[in-house]
């Protein structure tokens, strides 16, 4: 049988994420990172994920990785196309998401796309196209200091209407509300109205699985991870999927912090408590030189493993906005992101089989320059966030987008195995 859902992911994390919402609802899941080269066994796979670093590279590459991603997708004669981006709808002015969703109309010949990145599992709920955040608007949550992606804007009509070429409309919550009918009459007279994305309210997990029941196959399904878990829980599960597994003891452990959001610094502040922890020197990581990376190197060693060493960029938005005045913007993140992965493939060589990897950028750099094809889908450490595991080798990753988790969640990583 062909897949069910093929899935096209803007970042590395979010591919775990959507991947990881599937499987719990019994679904056999495989997530590919980049388009593959070779042939992939698919044979009773119920959904395929395709892992780009699309999120905030040029408009032009996005669309060019997710028309390839797509045509993959296509050739596996997956049944539907589901195109994934963050929670927090992570986006600049120009996109990614309003031009990758543009060109995935054009090429489907869809005239509609829906747009719902509700996670109510993680706080992420959309009313009257709003998007909030554990109940704060999403323009008031931290993510308005994000350093690649900052939304001033919790209008999720106007987000999308400054990025994309077309009209944006609203299914509001009391449409949903009313049921399946209700949604498909107000998706058809947006669509005479001429919209061409319509924004979806959801409140709650049961709003989701209304939804996924309601969503006509003629419209484009574009969202976070909890619409894609609703449809894989309202099919039949499929008893050919494989228990979930967790890392194997053996080995060492490593975590590696690139993201700044708000929630990463509290999980770094309240590891640092107890775990060794070292916070990378931006200036020495801008210069890119090797002794700083054997100096990183030697410092884990160093260190004791009770708890897996912490290395750090996390920094509080203020000291973010100082040193991009410093250096620039991009030089800053592209420095901390190939610091980061070049270490991973260090301790990776010396015996580090377990990597806990918080930030979009940082994870998708860091799983590229590991080398890794694909994963298949382990336990969840939180929701979105599970273990995977290197399809070739005995090598785990945890992949948390910066928000997701509570300030423990370095612990709850590491005590699932130990």
């Amino acid at each position: 049988m062909a897949p069910k859902l093929g899935i096209i992911a803007d970042d590395f994390t979010g591919a775990t994420d959507i991947a990881s919402f599937i499987a719990l609802a019994g679904w056999k899941v495989i997530q590919l990172n980049g388009i593959p080269n070779d042939k992939v066994d698919l044979a009773n796979v119920d959904a395929v994920v395709i892992s780009l670093k699309s999120r905030s590279c040029a408009v032009a590459e996005a669309q060019a990785l997710s028309r390839q991603a797509m045509k993959w997708l296509n050739h596996q004669h997956c049944k539907r196309l589901y195109f994934k981006y963050c929670s927090t709808f992570d986006s600049t002015a120009l996109g990614n998401i309003g031009p990758v969703t543009d060109l995935l109309l054009t090429e489907t010949g869809l005239n509609m796309a829906v747009l719902c990145p509700a996670l109510p599992n993680n706080g992420r709920t959309v009313v009257h196209g709003h998007l909030f955040v554990h109940g704060q608007p999403l323009n008031e949550s931290g993510m308005q200091n994000h350093p690649l992606t900052p939304m001033t804007d919790a209008n999720l009509l106007r987000v999308m209407e400054k990025q994309a070429s077309g009209e944006c409309g609203l299914i509001p919550l009391s449409c949903i509300q009313a049921g399946k009918q209700a949604i498909q009459s107000h998706l058809l007279a947006l669509q005479q109205a001429g919209k061409r994305y319509a924004v979806l309210d959801a409140l709650t997990d049961a709003d989701l699985m209304t939804l996924a029941a309601s969503l006509p196959e003629d419209v484009l399904l574009t969202g976070g991870s909890g619409l894609a878990g609703a449809l894989a829980a309202s099919q039949p599960h499929n008893p050919m999927r494989e228990d979930q597994a967790i890392p194997a003891r053996e080995g060492n452990s490593v975590v590696l912090a690139g993201s700044c959001s708000l929630m990463t610094n509290q999980q770094v502040a309240r590891y640092r408590q107890t775990a060794p922890a070292k916070a990378i020197d931006v200036e020495r990581a801008v210069e890119a030189g090797d002794a700083y990376l054997q100096e990183l190197t030697d410092w884990y060693q160093s260190q004791p493993k009770d708890w897996a060493p912490l290395i750090y960029a996390t920094r509080p938005a203020e000291e973010v906005k100082a040193m991009q005045a410093r250096f620039g913007l991009e030089v800053v993140g592209s420095a901390i992101e190939n610091l980061l992965a070049a270490l991973a493939v260090r301790l990776n060589q010396l015996g580090v089989n377990k990597i806990i990897a918080a930030g979009g950028e940082t994870s998708s750099l860091l799983v590229q320059q590991l080398g890794v094809k694909g994963f298949t889908i382990g336990d969840a450490i939180t929701p979105g966030v599970p273990w995977v595991k290197d399809v070739h080798r005995s090598l785990w990753l945890a992949l948390k987008s910066g928000n997701f988790g509570d300030e423990n969640f370095f612990f709850k990583a590491q005590e699932i195995f130990a």
